[in-house]
């Protein structure tokens, strides 16, 4: 059966998102879990990641995923105006890929809060970003940025999964 593990009782379970290193063990993290006993801040934490990873990677649909798509949605990138709403959001995500050869997240995370069902982590993103550069053009013609941003990624859990709603990165000034 397509995305599912079958567990020791034959029970399908879903496929994990994310493996978490944690002390030299990998911990399983899933976005959607049946079970009560699923610690919400790791549930909060595998969205998080997959927002990461979709950025890295330059993956639309998987971004999209990890969005919700309410009007409310906000997304404030470094030195920009604040997006409302998944289409704004989603346009300028697709203008950031597009324009972008190589991505290289590294992130350190500061907090996560979880109340009930709203949760927001706070980090800092490091960022290798390479814009134009296609590979028949010469090396003159890409520009690398490295930056560091402090992040505050806001979550809502809705029908037992949880989305980003919001997110607001500011430069950090060394």
């Amino acid at each position: 059966m397509q995305g599912c593990n079958f567990g020791a009782e034959g029970g399908c379970l879903p496929l994990p998102l994310v493996m978490l290193n944690t002390g030299g063990r990998e911990t399983p993290l899933y976005l959607i879990s049946e079970d009560p006993m699923a610690g919400d801040r790791e549930l909060v934490l595998a969205t998080n990641s997959a927002f990461y990873r979709s950025f890295e990677k330059k993956d639309i649909e998987a971004m999209e995923a990890v969005w919700s798509k309410g009007m409310g949605c906000l997304c404030i990138h470094p030195g920009r105006d604040a997006l409302k709403g998944w289409p704004d959001i989603r346009d300028a995500w697709e203008r950031i890929f597009k324009n972008t050869s190589y991505l290289e997240i590294d992130t350190d995370i500061l907090t996560v809060e979880v109340s009930g069902d709203l949760a927001f982590v706070v980090l800092i993103e490091n960022v290798l970003q390479i814009s134009g550069g296609d590979a028949g053009m010469d090396r003159f013609t890409s520009r690398r940025l490295e930056a560091r941003s402090m992040a505050t990624n806001g979550f809502e859990r809705m029908a037992g999964k949880w989305y980003m709603t919001h997110h607001h990165g500011s430069p950090v000034v060394d």
